[in-house]
């Protein structure tokens, strides 16, 4: 497959008559985006307000970011499954509104939602307070049950971003890059020198509110599979879940995947990036053992040299990425685990809830369970009374003047297993 990405660089967002891009601010037109997302009998209002990088705002519970994207040319369309037919998608030409998002909050949907601050301590430890944000406080009827909750927001930030994207559809991109994913017998023929290498994803798939949706499917109805890295920048792998803020895989992440990016960049100089195999996390053993066997096969099958697994989610999930590792390595194949730690305030406890001495090669995104302080926000979209109940918090996280302390796994993409840069893939 191959995919040209035009990206348009957003530098500001301001509301305006009419929704466009132009000389690089992308303009909202207000009132038909409300209108076009107010139409589901789950939610009793929305409104809209915009957050810049540097801006003293707050924004909490944080459900979702996404990011704007249309396809230009090639089958199918943007989020297949959800807005569009499943027609397989990563190839012929998408435009991305790069430098914008589109963030949903509102009341809480369950306790694991997190914090974006655009400016202070906050914004050094989340990637999104470097992106011009179209924020969409969506309020729920009174009874509405979590999961018509958690689907109608969801469906109200994929909408918008759809919206968004659409007005990037005939602007000239600043920039294009090419991603292309040959046939397995091609590229190894093609770099028979370099080692073979696959990204395996793990999907968090753990029960309600745990979700993770390819090509509209829910994860934990799936078993692991090949797909190619290029199909999840057209949106085949959607966020649905409520995990830890830190360590959640927005859509954002999932369309703008770094190691997937990484390992592209590498590709046909350090390494033959062959593809990618998704996986979900499960809940039961004999669920563990099934997905974790159908990966280690695959990765056997396709005959890698070495493999970059992900994580998703922590606790439970490590059990899934230390048997991934395990049998993985048992084949021969030599393994790079990205994960993040969960090793209390001190940083003394144990980082994982499962450890192997297979798993010899680890990326960390930090601590956790690490205690930040975040200085009160002029302005707070959202409601920040959550602080107190959210995954980190605890009675009293939120004082008077608007200071919260809390632990990082509050802050949206903080120690994110996909939130960092250039992950080596040497070594193999």
């Amino acid at each position: 497959m191959r995919l040209e990405l035009g990206n348009i660089f957003i530098k500001d967002v301001q509301f305006g008559d009419n929704t466009k891009v132009e000389n690089g601010t992308l303009y909202v037109n207000k009132e038909e985006l409300i209108a076009l997302v107010s139409d589901d009998q789950n939610l009793e209002s929305v409104d809209v307000q915009l957050a810049r990088p540097g801006e003293s705002i707050r924004i909490t519970p944080v459900k979702d970011v996404i990011e704007p994207r249309v396809k230009v040319e090639g089958s199918g369309g943007i989020f297949p499954g959800f807005l569009s037919k499943v027609d397989t998608v990563g190839s012929g030409k998408t435009n991305v509104l790069k430098g914008a998002a589109v963030v949903t909050t509102g009341k809480i949907v369950g306790f694991q939602e997190g914090i974006i601050d655009m400016t202070g301590p906050g914004a050094d430890y989340t990637p999104f307070s470097k992106l011009n944000n179209i924020v969409i406080v969506c309020e729920p009827k009174e009874g509405v049950k979590q999961h018509e909750h958690e689907k109608s927001v969801r469906m109200v930030g994929l909408k918008a971003a759809k919206y968004f994207g659409e007005a990037g559809k005939d602007v000239t991109p600043d920039e294009v890059k090419v991603y292309e994913t040959l046939p397995l017998l091609k590229s190894i023929e093609k770099y028979p020198d370099l080692p073979k290498v696959a990204y395996v994803q793990m999907l968090q798939s753990q029960g309600l509110l745990h979700d993770t949706y390819v090509y509209g499917v829910d994860a934990k109805q799936t078993l692991s599979t090949l797909i190619s890295p290029t199909e999840t920048m057209d949106g085949a792998i959607l966020s649905g879940n409520c995990v830890s803020a830190c360590d959640k895989n927005t859509t954002y992440h999932h369309l703008n995947n770094p190691i997937v990016h990484d390992l592209f960049e590498a590709h046909g100089k350090e390494i033959n990036f062959v593809g990618m195999i998704i996986t979900n996390e499960n809940v039961y053993l004999a669920d563990k053992e099934r997905s974790s066997n159908w990966t280690a096969q695959l990765t056997e099958y396709i005959g890698v040299d070495g493999v970059v697994i992900s994580q998703e989610g922590f606790g439970n999930p490590d059990t899934d990425l230390i048997m991934n590792c395990k049998k993985i390595e048992d084949k021969g194949i030599k393994t790079v685990i990205v994960t993040d730690e969960y090793a209390g305030q001190d940083g003394a406890s144990q980082s994982l809830a499962d450890a192997d001495a297979k798993a010899d090669a680890v990326v960390t995104g930090g601590n956790a369970n690490e205690v930040v302080t975040l200085p009160p926000m002029d302005k707070v979209i959202g409601d920040d009374k959550y602080a107190d109940t959210i995954a980190g918090g605890t009675a009293g996280s939120l004082r008077e003047d608007g200071t919260i302390v809390l632990e990082l796994q509050a802050i949206t993409g903080a120690t994110n297993e996909l939130g960092f840069n250039k992950l080596s893939a040497k070594g193999y």
